[in-house]
């Protein structure tokens, strides 16, 4: 599979939205939701969904007047990928050295033993 890239906030925004959303998801469906957190002009939306194609993150499919869009990265697999890159850059790829960050940022030892619970389980 290919590098998946990361997201600039605006376009991550989107993809965060359209992942929620049964698909295919139009960009009125897009501009609705983004009433509720800040608005964009529906050309700026547009904006940012050609990006996100052309990025290989959304596929188009034109019905009608309408344009339709449908993810080609599940949010599973980006969170993945952002995952170990962050991991890579600020930790250089140490799970240990995380960890211990981890345990120093004030989680609570609930957290922590969820945290456990879920890689003995493998449910990561």
């Amino acid at each position: 599979m290919e590098e998946i890239k990361r997201l600039p906030e605006s376009e991550l925004e989107i993809m965060q939205i359209i992942w929620k959303k049964s698909a295919p998801v139009s960009r009125v469906d897009i501009e609705q939701a983004l009433q509720e957190t800040h608005p964009l002009a529906p050309t700026t939306i547009l904006t940012l969904l050609t990006r996100l194609c052309e990025k290989g993150f959304l596929s188009l499919k034109k019905e009608g007047r309408s344009n339709l869009y449908e993810p080609l990265i599940t949010e599973k697999e980006y969170l993945a990928a952002e995952s170990r890159s962050f991991l890579d850059r600020v930790f250089h790829g140490s799970v240990a050295s995380f960890a211990t960050a981890l345990c120093d940022s004030g989680v609570t030892k609930e957290e922590l033993e969820e945290l456990r619970r879920l890689l003995e389980e493998g449910g990561l």
